[in-house]
């Protein structure tokens, strides 16, 4: 990472695929659900939207199922049966991630969330996975104008910390993520998750195999 010699004083997480495993829950749904509909949607199809907000994604998909309207409806049945599927017990945590939590705890480091899905199921997502209470701010893809991989989510994030972008340190699974983070001009730590880092980007992060190996890098990414 070119920046590993810098310091931080904030953390930024992506939540789906890097916080929670649900990328690849939501990718079966979104595959059984199309081929039931006809739609021969492909995992390397599905993998163009990772990161992505909504109203991009739906931009994207429109192509496969005919119309804006068409790929809407799908949206609705693939959430739907999501939560069907995940009543009552929620997405589990991705390895890792409590440790790393407590560890920016005992530091005092603030954390936010700066999530491409829209605020209200970020905020159910994380309630589910007993780990709201680590975050604030919490943000959404649909707080913004641009979503990733501009950097408006990320510097919504910073303003919410009362924290300048080079002061934060984002932990993200999607190369559309970094991407953003990066343009931000903050630090990025790269844990992939559906998809390879891209050959462009991950030069410039920091790439972990899982966060299960973040906790040890704290003391000097958050260090005095």
């Amino acid at each position: 990472m070119s920046n590993a010699s810098r310091r931080y004083r904030a953390a930024v997480f992506d939540m789906d695929g890097l916080l929670l495993d649900s990328e690849r829950p939501i990718q079966d749904a979104w595959l059984q659900l199309s081929a039931e509909a006809g739609v021969a949607l492909t995992p390397a199809d599905y993998r163009l939207t990772v990161g992505r907000n909504r109203a991009d994604c739906l931009a994207l998909l429109s192509g496969w199922f005919g119309s804006t309207e068409a790929a809407e409806r799908m949206y609705e049945a693939v959430d739907a049966e999501v939560a069907r599927r995940f009543a009552g017990r929620g997405f589990a945590l991705k390895p890792g991630v409590l440790p790393l939590l407590q560890a920016l705890r005992e530091r005092g480091i603030p954390c936010a969330v700066a999530s491409s899905t829209r605020h209200a199921k970020v905020l159910d997502r994380l309630g589910a996975a007993g780990i709201v209470a680590h975050f604030d701010p919490i943000h959404g893809g649909d707080q913004v104008a641009r979503g990733k991989p501009h950097p408006d989510l990320f510097e919504l994030a910073a303003r919410s910390l009362a924290r300048a972008p080079s002061d934060c340190l984002v932990f993200e699974d999607s190369s559309y993520g970094a991407q953003g983070a990066l343009a931000a001009g903050m630090g990025v730590v790269l844990v992939p998750d559906l998809k390879e880092p891209d050959p462009d980007i991950a030069p410039r992060c920091l790439i972990l195999p899982s966060l299960e190996q973040a906790p040890a890098h704290v003391p000097a990414w958050f260090g005095d």
